[in-house]
């Protein structure tokens, strides 16, 4: 019983985080328009500055703790790949190419039939 409490309390203080968050980077975007007499640099350093802290105030909910642990997965797995050598990406590029162009002419020569076999059927000249 005692868990569930806990865990809804941090379930509105985690959306009251994220409307915070929310709420920080409307009002840098907000401010950005509403002081048009301050320069362009000041203004886009406000947006930033909005956006800076409604990521830093986001990553302190659960869904922020979330992403972070999502983010330190992923470098891991990234290390893990094996990319292709630079002849590998050059050849399957080639490949790609050649087998985009053949099917370019095969759905070329097919549409072209089609219109032909079209205009014989319906009788119009071309």
């Amino acid at each position: 019983m005692a868990t569930t409490q806990e865990t809804s309390e941090s379930g509105v203080l985690d959306i009251l985080k994220l409307l915070a968050a929310a709420g920080v980077l409307v009002g840098g975007l907000y401010g950005y328009y509403y002081y048009l007499e301050w320069s362009l640099p000041l203004r886009v350093l406000l947006v930033l500055g909005g956006l800076a802290a409604g990521i830093v105030i986001a990553m302190t909910s659960a869904q922020g703790h979330r992403l972070w642990a999502f983010i330190q997965g992923s470098r891991v797995e990234i290390r893990k790949v094996v990319w292709p050598t630079k002849q590998e990406t050059t050849q399957t590029a080639i490949a790609v190419f050649v087998f985009t162009l053949i099917m370019a002419l095969f759905f070329w020569g097919l549409d072209s039939f089609l219109l032909w076999l079209t205009r014989t059927l319906v009788g119009s000249a071309g």
